[in-house]
């Protein structure tokens, strides 16, 4: 795979959605159409989205799409359209957590995070990315809190409440 792009001209406000599977264009326009809506409990908010939709993207994995997307410092979450997103009936993103893992954690200190490491990945639904990005972004929620929403659901994804 080749080398992939820095992300330009994202604003910060912005999510961030990648797209990284091109065999069902009809799921795509499903998926950037949900994105699209107003959110919040009575629908009051606009969306602000970062679509990357450029097959130079296809097939990339998530570490792929994590080391490019970590070169942006206001970022801290990333979502992806994967096979997985197109493939199913709730167009689910895989959500990335941007934070570089803790390779010099110290087991005298941290070897309850060495036992039990933190999600670095959930599903949300096209619905829910908005709030996942905004309470993350204003650092009001961590990753972990909405990853284990998700994990705690029935079908391991997570939904607007």
């Amino acid at each position: 795979m080749n080398v992939l792009p820095e992300i330009v001209g994202r604003d910060d406000f912005a999510a961030l959605i990648i797209r990284t599977d091109y065999d069902d264009e009809a799921a795509w326009r499903a998926v950037v159409a949900e994105v699209a809506q107003p959110w919040g409990p009575d629908g009051e908010f606009e969306t602000y989205v970062h679509v990357v939709d450029d097959p130079v993207w296809a097939g990339a994995t998530p570490e792929a799409v994590l080391a490019t997307v970590r070169r942006d410092e206001e970022l801290c979450v990333v979502f992806v359209a994967d096979g997985a997103t197109m493939q199913s009936a709730h167009h689910a993103l895989l959500a990335l957590d941007i934070a570089a893992e803790d390779e010099d954690l110290d087991p005298m200190y941290d070897q309850e995070l060495i036992d039990s490491p933190q999600a670095r990945e959930f599903r949300a639904t096209p619905a829910a990315v908005h709030d996942v990005h905004a309470n993350l972004s204003i650092a009001n929620l961590d990753f972990e809190d909405f990853a284990e929403a998700a994990l705690a659901s029935p079908d391991g994804v997570l939904r607007p409440v």
